[in-house]
């Protein structure tokens, strides 16, 4: 019963029992979209609009394998000095989203968390993003987490602060106390962090949570970033031994 549904919902794919070691965490930073565009003489724009169906694959490929979380890196604190009509067309895409795509996401039990310094976007897209994480707050399938106005450096200077506000002087903070702090306190570290259009760093994405990620990076272009892409970073995944430090 519970198989005829997934299949139902998602359709046929890639199959747990041939990835035996999943990762519980994947986290995403999408890279690409201008450069896929360029090659093809299109605006950047075009890159991103293309960039959401590889969203939505890597959601619908997360959900139907049983994978818990999912975070996307979709606009960074740095993000904001690229041009003007491309921030702007790149904030109205996320409202767009929301409205196209809320409803399915919900009914298929998906749960959306939007991190970031969000305290900082313009009104319309505080009230939508809320929205959107009222709606499906207590769905148990896959917890989306996307990752707007972030930056790593600024996430930990975030809960720093708050630590200030907490702690008396003479108490002495301890990696728990930071971790309950951050945007994503109460989430696992990622297992696994790819990253997409070849560049080797991790451009100011989760610097504390990625410590002990398994990193796997593609030169493949985010848009081209679908189910087949994302079993190679699986079956790469699967191949490897986390020791954590140890032996």
């Amino acid at each position: 019963m519970i198989q005829r549904l997934i299949k139902r919902l998602f359709g046929p794919g890639i199959k747990p029992k041939t990835l035996p070691n999943l990762p519980v965490h994947i986290a995403i930073i999408m890279d690409g979209n201008g450069r896929w565009a360029q090659k093809r003489g299109l605006p950047r724009i075009a890159g991103h609009r293309v960039g959401l169906e590889s969203i939505r694959s890597a959601i619908k490929t997360c959900a139907r394998l049983g994978i818990k979380y999912l975070t996307v890196y979709a606009f960074s604190t740095e993000n904001w000095a690229r041009p003007k009509e491309e921030v702007s067309f790149l904030m109205n895409l996320v409202l767009e989203s929301l409205d196209r795509e809320i409803e399915e996401l919900s009914a298929k039990g998906v749960r959306i968390r939007f991190l970031g310094r969000i305290s900082d976007m313009e009104t319309k897209i505080r009230e939508k993003v809320s929205a959107a994480m009222k709606k499906t707050g207590n769905n148990t399938g896959l917890n989306l987490q996307i990752m707007l106005n972030y930056g790593g450096r600024a996430e930990i200077t975030d809960a720093i602060n708050r630590l200030i506000g907490e702690k008396q002087p003479q108490q002495k903070v301890s990696e728990t106390d930071i971790g309950d702090r951050l945007y994503t306190a109460g989430i696992p570290d990622p297992d696994l962090l790819i990253r997409t259009g070849g560049d080797l760093r991790v451009s100011n994405f989760m610097l504390w949570q990625i410590a002990y990620s398994e990193i796997y990076v593609t030169r493949t272009l985010w848009p081209d970033f679908r189910e087949k892409e994302m079993q190679k970073a699986l079956e790469d995944y699967s191949s490897r031994s986390r020791r954590f430090g140890g032996l």
